[in-house]
């Protein structure tokens, strides 16, 4: 009988010797090193423009206005003494030459309450309408007939609404002294071509006049007739 091959000697398993490490945890170990140099650098570059140098609501507002086309991320412009400036439905502020005044960005400036009022020269340069419409029309004889006449009107204005507003406060001693006018046409005078455009112009006038007489200024440009009835 062959003799048998003696067995391998058994590995020796010291006490308190450490395990080798697995590849598994040098994986871990390079990711950990690759997240920290990504977060090193873009910790590098936020220092670099600044960014730590900004208080958040100020790099919030910033990136707002650059959003909203102002791209200066500069605050409205304000009186000087922390309150806000005039809102855009204020009438702009006119120069030394009549013309409205614009601010750094081309738009019109507002005008202050209190000042005088101002219409900007030249027809290319008037920026506002602005329409008062009465709401009862107005009923008169036509002299020495037994016609009547009633004309609803709209007043026009290149103004700003304190002009409007006069109208408003005045409006039946306005309607008195219209219907004065309109009792003195006659017959003859509804038959000239140009008649309805004659009575526009005494009406304005009139009004005008009126106007002058209590509040110091007119500023009627134009009255329009939107119902013109004879009968």
């Amino acid at each position: 009988m062959a003799d048998e091959a003696p067995a391998a000697p058994a590995e020796e398993v010291v006490e308190g010797e450490p395990k080798k490490k697995g590849p598994l945890v040098k994986i871990i170990l390079i990711v950990v090193a690759v997240l920290l140099l990504i977060g090193l650098s873009v910790g590098g570059t936020l220092l670099a423009t600044g960014f730590f140098n900004k208080k958040p609501k100020e790099a919030v507002d910033a990136q707002l206005d650059k959003l909203e086309g102002h791209g200066d991320g500069h605050a409205p412009a304000g009186d000087g003494h922390g309150a806000p400036a005039a809102d855009a439905h204020a009438a702009p502020a006119a120069d030394s030459h009549g013309k409205p005044a614009v601010d750094s960005h081309g738009k019109p400036v507002a005008e202050p309450e209190g000042k005088e009022l101002a219409s900007p020269e030249g027809e290319a340069e008037r920026w506002k309408f602005n329409y008062y419409a009465f709401e009862k029309p107005l009923l008169s004889n036509v002299a020495s007939s037994r016609k009547v006449m009633q004309v609803t009107l709209t007043i026009m204005t290149h103004y700003d609404d304190r002009v409007i507003k006069n109208l408003k406060t005045h409006e039946l001693a306005l309607r008195a002294g219209i219907l004065d006018v309109m009792r003195q046409k006659t017959e003859a005078d509804l038959l000239r071509p140009d008649f309805r455009k004659a009575l526009a112009e005494d009406l304005r006038l009139v009004i005008n006049s009126l106007l002058e007489k209590y509040e110091g200024f007119g500023g009627i440009e134009e009255v329009m007739f939107t119902e013109f009835v004879v009968q």
